[in-house]
């Protein structure tokens, strides 16, 4: 169509609420589907948020807030950082924007340059690198492959690096592979970060609470203070406190970049949800016990789907250290044909394949920028995952 803008044509859809949809429209027709697309806890939203959003609405709390977030969020959100994190922040170092999307996407509009570089490392959530080509930036994907555990080294990170970098977004525990910095690995990266003043970091932890045996959650800013004035720490309730529809995501940094994020807000959105925020005060000042108890069911169930799924022929899945998704590469199920005749060229025909003949629904590779691999997320039942992960191991053995 003529009138539609050529930026349009310079991004895709999100290759995983595709699949989700996908999903559901299969349901609908009542056909035996397991989704294992999407990236959303299955527990429900703890009641004592729930009561706070309904205490809201009665107090009549429904009209429009500042821009980027009410007063006692912000104080919530700054508690969380120095409670959490170790990390100081004053109120007008942070935004609340709508869901953890908004804050990144705000932060790119409102710093990129056509010709800026943007260094992701891939596999990457499927966001990152549309948002920075919406921006006008140009996403510089550098490949971490399977033998690293789908890490970045500090070698790769010190190559990718031009005078034209403007962002390292940086993801751990990491969509689509629940990979996991440890303090070690991370502190390797901001050394060769320190070096190069004109790169800023956006550090996505919207997965920190979910992180599995011992293992300690370090983000940037908090092990390396010399970055503090060029990093934007980005979280959000969606994951950890089960509220995704509710749609709260924040940032912390430099006032002046905090600043600028809140201008482009205004003439977008402008306010999140303010009956969503008041909910989100008393996610970060209640009682946080519940997590310890999600996340050993998480860690339970990432145990049965690894177990599972290196049971299946050609498939090999790494065990990660966080979030709920696991990353497991297909290598040995390339170049062959299923038992309905599909040929499996790539890992898109595998998932197409898998979809079709079995009703299990997971997102291919390619769309996190990685291949031969697919995405399972492991937020739903157990016997959900039993089920799906016995229909991939006998689409496995079926293929010739």
């Amino acid at each position: 169509m003529a009138f539609i803008s050529d930026t349009l044509a310079r991004v895709k859809p999100s290759p995983t609420i595709a699949v989700t949809n996908k999903a559901r429209e299969l349901k609908a027709t009542g056909k035996d589907v397991i989704g294992l697309g999407a990236g959303e806890p299955d527990f429900d939203t703890p009641d004592n948020i729930k009561a706070a959003a309904k205490r809201a609405i009665d107090e009549g709390k429904t009209k429009y807030t500042a821009v980027d977030g009410i007063p006692e969020l912000k104080e919530a959100i700054a508690a969380k950082f120095a409670r959490e994190n170790g990390l100081s922040y004053k109120p007008n170092q942070i935004t609340v924007g709508t869901g953890g999307k908004q804050t990144l996407y705000n932060a790119l509009m409102a710093t990129l340059n056509p010709g800026d570089e943007v260094i992701i490392p891939a596999p990457y959530w499927v966001s990152y690198p549309d948002m920075v080509l919406l921006a006008g930036g140009t996403p510089v994907p550098v490949e971490c492959k399977l033998e690293s555990n789908f890490k970045l080294t500090p070698a790769q990170l010190e190559a990718a690096i031009t005078p034209k970098t403007k962002w390292f977004i940086f993801n751990s525990p990491s969509n689509p592979t629940g990979a996991a910095y440890s303090l070690s690995e991370l502190k390797a990266l901001t050394d060769v970060l320190v070096k190069h003043l004109q790169v800023w970091i956006m550090s996505d932890d919207m997965y920190e609470h979910l992180v599995f045996d011992d293992f300690k959650f370090v983000s940037p800013a908090e092990i390396e203070p010399r970055l503090y004035d060029r990093t934007l720490t980005c979280n959000g309730v969606s994951k950890a406190y089960a509220m995704t529809g509710w749609r709260i995501g924040y940032a912390a940094g430099p006032v002046e970049l905090i600043k600028a994020m809140g201008t482009i807000q205004s003439q977008s959105t402008s306010n999140p949800c303010s009956v969503a925020q008041y909910a989100a005060v008393e996610a970060l000042n209640g009682p946080q016990d519940f997590l310890a108890d999600n996340k050993k069911t998480f860690q339970r169930r990432r145990d049965l789907v690894v177990s599972m799924l290196n049971q299946a022929k050609g498939i090999k899945c790494p065990r990660p250290e966080g979030a709920f998704y696991v990353y497991p590469d297909i290598a040995g199920c390339i170049g062959k044909t299923s038992e309905g005749g599909a040929k499996i060229g790539n890992d898109e025909d595998f998932a197409t394949a898998l979809l079709e003949e079995t009703g299990v629904a997971v997102v291919f590779g390619a769309a996190f920028g990685l291949s031969p691999n697919f995405r399972v997320s492991y937020a739903t039942s157990d016997a959900a995952l039993e089920e799906a992960c016995r229909r991939i191991q006998s689409f496995c053995a079926g293929l010739r």
